[in-house]
């Protein structure tokens, strides 16, 4: 699943690429929305929440807001008019046309449009954004320590705690703080800098649009332990193992150092 820092670039994408432009035409092709139509809206912006993208759209004296969720295979693209599609048409979800750009989402999780003033409705659940312009490291760090026998990287992955993090992430941090993935919250003692540390990280590689937590750029060298079981370690050479590890039928792998975390 796309983690906070790619959403951040998608909606700084969608924003710089329509914010401020009519649309000339809108395709919304799910069966919710299949009628719907804000051909001659201006798009006002489009902001990231978490995961979650929020374009606002004033149509016909209404503020509209399309909420969209990249899950698992979601991407926003924007093109020229009459430039290819990198994609296969049938995955496209939402077309928004304008006489300079034409913005597709493929494959998104969520398509749902709702008057902007119930955005709290799809979002109002998240926790303090990572990468957003309220961050309250504070208020994350009370929301993680409200359940200190939660498991760490179970814990991160909680969109109500703190938004933004994904299962890439989770694995990288819970290494970089030295703490096994399972470790209880409660006994994390170094917890505010391991947050701390959750924003600087998600904030550079949104930035550079590189995402990197060892500090190289190379491919195949940019991740301390993700999808890295079995190879060795780059601090101590010990093999990387893996695990299943979540609620359960909601279980995803999570990858860790057994010398440099150990349990």
């Amino acid at each position: 699943m796309p983690e906070g820092d790619t959403v951040h670039r998608a909606a700084g994408l969608l924003d710089r690429s329509l914010t401020g432009h009519v649309l000339t035409a809108t395709d919304f092709r799910v069966p919710q929305l299949a009628t719907s139509d804000l051909t001659g809206g201006t798009v006002t912006t489009t902001v990231a929440r978490g995961k979650h993208l929020l374009t606002r759209i004033s149509h016909e004296g209404a503020e509209l807001t399309l909420h969209t969720h990249l899950k698992m295979e979601g991407a926003w693209r924007v093109l020229r008019p009459g430039q290819p599609w990198r994609r296969p048409a049938h995955q496209a979800r939402v077309v928004l046309r304008t006489a300079s750009s034409v913005a597709v989402g493929f494959s998104l999780g969520v398509v749902e449009l709702l008057p902007t003033a119930q955005e709290g409705t799809v979002v109002g659940h998240l926790g303090p954004d990572l990468l957003g312009p309220d961050w309250d490291e504070e208020e994350a760090l009370r929301r993680l320590r409200a359940d200190p026998g939660r498991p760490i990287t179970e814990a991160l992955l909680d969109q109500r705690n703190l938004a933004g993090i994904g299962n890439m992430y989770a694995a990288e941090l819970c290494f970089l703080a030295g703490v096994h993935p399972r470790t209880p919250v409660g006994e994390i003692a170094a917890l505010p800098r391991l947050v701390r540390r959750s924003q600087q990280v998600l904030a550079l590689n949104a930035e550079r649009g590189t995402q990197s937590t060892t500090g190289s750029l190379r491919t195949g060298d940019r991740m301390w332990v993700y999808r890295r079981d079995r190879s060795p370690c780059r601090r101590c050479g010990t093999p990387v193992a893996v695990d299943m590890a979540g609620p359960a039928g909601r279980e995803r792998a999570t990858y860790w150092c057994p010398h440099c975390q150990p349990a």
